[in-house]
């Protein structure tokens, strides 16, 4: 396998898109399927094995749900990156799927050129959210008071800095290499603003940066 290669799961039970999302990733440059499943429990068992850069997960699946696959690879602390790709475009879904520490959200309607731009923004760090639902997570935070500034959640002026490449969409290996410190620093550094901003995931918390620290730098 080339070194620069992304290697790539994909979970589905319907055959007919998991065919498709297959045959598409083939036509991307740097991606290699090493893995399919058709249900959630022989998708588990598959990522554990393979240890893949990046999962494509529905999320509507009988007997274990994506969210619960999802739970179960968070607890098992890989660094596989996990992607939604869904049918829903329920606020509470998008809200559920990111707090439970989705890379990403994004619909099965989705042009495939669109598609590809964001599976390459996701194999790349970034986080990916379909942009028809962006307003959705925006939403959702606007309805649970937050602190309503840096300076008011106490953040020091490294994790400010490490907020700033959150907002920007970068992973923890991307802001480590940014800043030139260890990855598992920036993991830490997560962690303690992800409890001052009173949030559960790193999507929530760029959503809140580029609600709030943008508006700090245009005073």
């Amino acid at each position: 396998m080339n070194r620069s290669s992304h290697t790539v799961v994909i979970i589905d039970d319907h055959p007919l898109f998991r065919k498709g999302l297959s045959q598409l990733l083939r036509t991307i440059p740097g991606f290699e399927i090493v893995g399919e499943a058709a249900s959630g429990r022989d998708g588990l068992a598959c990522v554990l094995e393979a240890r893949p850069d990046l999962l494509l997960l529905d999320l509507n699946m009988k007997e274990m749900s994506g969210l619960e696959v999802l739970r179960e690879l968070r607890r098992a602390d890989l660094d596989t990156r996990v992607v939604m790709v869904t049918v829903s475009d329920a606020e509470e879904d998008l809200v559920a799927a990111l707090r439970a520490g989705a890379d990403g959200y994004l619909l099965k309607d989705m042009d495939p050129e669109s598609m590809i731009t964001a599976l390459q923004s996701a194999a790349a760090g970034r986080i990916v959210v379909s942009d028809a639902l962006t307003h959705l997570m925006a939403a959702a935070l606007r309805r649970d008071p937050r602190p309503a500034s840096a300076a008011a959640a106490g953040l020091t002026e490294q994790e400010h800095r490490i907020l700033e490449r959150i907002a920007e969409g970068l992973s923890n290996k991307l802001i480590a290499r940014d800043l030139d410190i260890a990855e598992g620093t920036v993991k830490v550094h997560v962690k303690h603003i992800l409890r001052k901003l009173e949030l559960r995931s790193r999507v929530e918390a760029a959503v809140w940066a580029v609600g709030h620290l943008r508006r700090e730098d245009k005073r």
